[in-house]
């Protein structure tokens, strides 16, 4: 494939706005030839002229700084100066290919990127290819996957570059066959004429090309013609998955390279003093090396069986980490003393005041932490699940002491993240090894040591204030003390280049930016605040699915059901009115009713209800519990309705919400870890708690609503925070408790690993 930086032909000036007039609100996505052998198209963002020969597409415009309204809409606004850098090419095959700078852990990104060529193109689903594009710092902020953000960015460039090189091959084919090219169509990946003459769109792919080809305005398909974006449609990597075809890093045969795992400390951020028993240990059968990097011991061996072995046998001497002494209670106690004092006193008013604790929660992807790395004197070469390859590239480069155009990056599908991905301490392990061992090495962490020294959402403490009089509600005010998220994967740098454009103004922290642009509560509740506060506990913490939505805004859900009850209102005609506009009325009002709102139930069993909306989407969620045992409570029953605005593909966003809905099932009931001396005790999943398939609704019914907007809005995230409010509302209501602290049921009923 071209590479994206090849030089261009016929590239317009891109041009600057004059002030005051909207900055990159009115500026267009053009495209633009690169210089290849066959066909080979970017977008461009440029200005208001056009050099002869290069076709431009009026499309959705970017979001201006005044209406930046989310973390979304900064990456998008991040990512901008470099959004011309997504290529697409049509091959002599016939084989359409893109370059995604962007990482597939499970989401669906690639089947929803291939749909919208697919969709432009005309051409069948499976002669799209999606592949992972490389570390690549000219990329600069667009390379970072997160924040619900891929198909909200790429949406309008990936229409725009699929339709100008459909536009092109009309028009080779129409010079060819001196046929107007408007009279001409695009189908199934050949272009036709009137007459029934028809050319492959590899057989024109040298013509259309042609930087001197005369091409006309391009215009990405209208809605109403769309035959595929909008319908439910498979994976396209799903054979792949089930039949083990699909690699992953571990599948990577890199000549050379051989397993290797590392002894990690007894306590986060422990680092190695001495080896006391090198010399056995090298004497083990199958051991080909070990070395001392900053996180602990390398042991390389002929296989991972033999490098375990090696590994748990090492006698090491540590130095101390960074909490060796702290553990939940220590935790808890310097959250709540950090949680900031409301504004409103509780005086001579109605008020409903709670607080609320959640502990630490795992990320438990399946696929635990893997690269393969190549360091060589001269030069390095790192494979990994990535979701930050360019930060990543830059920190290698750095430790093992290569200049950055020396290290190259690939970017492997991850076997899910949630989050976890964002951080890149397997491939930079990996990279120490190799360099210390002169070898290359295929690098797996144990699952004790993914939920151990992985990354974790941070405990919170929360308290709510609501005040109310003759039914009115004055004042809702929630305070959060959060033990420190670490932001050092990318986004502190994309919100550091975006400060200028963001709508909370002042010297917030990172993660006051990240609280504020997605923390949002959707009701009618007169003054609102919500502030955060971190407590700097040096601790392995990354981003979580939904950040501080999840527990933020399940909390809301919570306090929202009991002012109703103090108001002696019904949940849902409470939120009903107090919602601020009718899109999200017409959710509620659908989850209510496949759910069957206020339905008799036996004793024991309850529904639940909750509303979110974040990332410009709308989801609410309705249960149904059993919990006639209240150590053993089990969601029987799911409802969920979404609005993403535009649905690019259902069965996708169907997907993305039933794991919303398992992680909130999850960290609500069951899963978290428990701090002692320094270190996680949970070291697998039948102690992490994660959902069996007994622990899973029976029934769960979905429904994507129809088109709402003409651009999509985030799902990633969208589904955790109104399924932790609904299942904890449920559990409320089914037991005739107000659980405070989660999860509900968060007992140390197993033996730990040793450390």
């Amino acid at each position: 494939m071209a590479h994206p930086t090849t030089p261009p032909v016929s590239v317009p000036d891109a041009g600057t706005d004059p002030p005051g007039e909207g900055g990159l609100g009115r500026r267009r996505f053009l495209t633009f030839l690169v210089a290849a052998p066959t066909l080979t198209i970017a977008a461009k963002l440029g200005g208001d002229t056009l050099a002869p020969g290069t076709a431009e597409a009026q499309i959705p415009s970017l979001p201006a700084p005044a209406d930046v309204v989310d973390l979304g809409d900064i990456l998008i606004l991040a990512a901008a100066p470099t959004a011309h850098m997504l290529v697409l090419e049509i091959s002599e095959d016939n084989r359409v290919r893109v370059e995604l700078p962007r990482a597939e852990v499970g989401q669906g990104i690639n089947t929803a990127t291939a749909m919208l060529v697919a969709e432009e193109l005309g051409i069948p689903l499976e002669n799209v290819e999606v592949i992972l594009a490389d570390a690549r710092p000219e990329l600069l902020f667009n390379q970072l996957t997160g924040g619900s953000n891929t198909i909200r960015a790429i949406y309008g460039p990936m229409r725009n570059v699929a339709a100008a090189a459909r536009t092109r091959l009309l028009a080779a084919a129409g010079e060819q066959w001196n046929v107007p090219a408007d009279r001409l169509s695009a189908r199934g990946g050949s272009v036709f004429a009137p007459d029934g003459r028809s050319a492959t769109f590899g057989s024109l792919s040298h013509a259309a090309a042609r930087a001197s080809l005369p091409v006309g305005k391009v215009a990405p398909k209208p809605a109403s013609e769309h035959s595929l974006v909008g319908t439910p449609t498979s994976r396209i990597d799903a054979r792949g998955m089930v039949t083990g075809a699909k690699q992953y890093t571990l599948d990577m045969d890199i000549p050379g390279a051989m397993p290797t795992m590392v002894r990690h400390a007894p306590t986060i951020h422990g680092t190695p003093k001495a080896v006391n028993n090198e010399a056995e240990i090298r004497a083990m059968s199958g051991v080909i090396d070990l070395a001392v990097i900053p996180t602990g011991v390398a042991v390389m061996a002929e296989t991972f069986g033999q490098a375990l072995k090696a590994k748990d046998a090492l006698d090491v001497t540590w130095n101390p980490g960074t909490v060796d002494n702290e553990n939940n209670e220590t935790i808890k106690e310097k959250l709540r003393g950090a949680a900031l004092p409301f504004a409103v006193p509780p005086l001579l008013v109605d008020h409903v005041d709670a607080e609320f604790d959640f502990a630490f929660a795992s990320h438990a992807p399946l696929e635990t932490n893997s690269a393969v790395a190549d360091v060589r004197a001269d030069r390095a070469e790192i494979w990994s699940g990535l979701k930050s390859p360019i930060v990543a590239k830059q920190t290698i480069a750095r430790e093992i002491g290569l200049p950055e155009n020396k290290v190259t990056v690939h970017v492997v599908q991850g076997g899910g993240s949630f989050g976890r991905r964002l951080f890149f301490d397997g491939a930079l392990e990996a990279a120490h090894a190799s360099k210390a061992m002169g070898k290359p090495v295929k690098l797996m962490w144990t699952r004790v040591d993914d939920m151990r020294h992985g990354r974790a959402r941070p405990a919170t403490h929360h308290k709510v204030r609501a005040t109310f009089t003759i039914g009115n509600v004055l004042s809702f005010e929630h305070r959060v003390a959060a033990v420190e998220t670490d932001f050092g994967h990318g986004l502190g740098e994309i919100l550091t280049a975006t400060a200028a454009k963001l709508p909370v103004g002042g010297n917030l922290s990172f993660a006051q930016t990240v609280f504020l642009t997605t923390v949002k509560t959707p009701y009618n509740f007169g003054v609102v605040t919500n502030l955060l506060n971190e407590i700097p506990l040096k601790m392995y913490t990354g981003s979580w699915r939904s950040v501080y939505s999840a527990n933020t805004r399940g909390v809301e859900e919570i306090i929202v059901d009991e002012m109703a009850a103090k108001l002696g209102k019904d949940p849902v005609e409470f939120r009903r009115a107090s919602l601020k506009d009718d899109r999200q009325r017409a959710v509620l009002d659908k989850v209510a009713e496949i759910g069957e709102w206020g339905r008799e139930l036996p004793a024991g069993f309850a529904q639940g209800v909750a509303f979110h909306e974040e990332y410009k989407s709308v989801t609410a969620c309705l249960v149904e519990m059993d919990a006639r045992d209240p150590k053993k409570p089990r969601v029987t029953r799911a409802s969920i309705v979404v609005d993403v605005g535009l649905p690019i593909n259902p069965r996708g966003l169907e997907g993305q919400m039933l794991g919303g809905l398992t992680d909130a099932i999850a960290t609500t009931l069951r899963a978290g870890l428990h701090i002692d001396k320094g270190l996680p005790l949970e070291g697998s999943y039948s102690q992490f708690h994660y959902p069996r398939q007994k622990d899973s609704p029976p029934k769960v019914e979905i429904v994507v609503m129809p088109a709402t907007t003409g651009e999509p809005g985030g799902a990633g995230e969208l589904g955790v925070p109104a399924a932790v409010g609904a299942i904890a509302n449920a559990y409320a209501r089914a037991t005739g408790t107000k659980p405070r602290s989660f999860p509900i049921n968060f007992d140390i009923d197993f033996e730990p690993f040793p450390r």
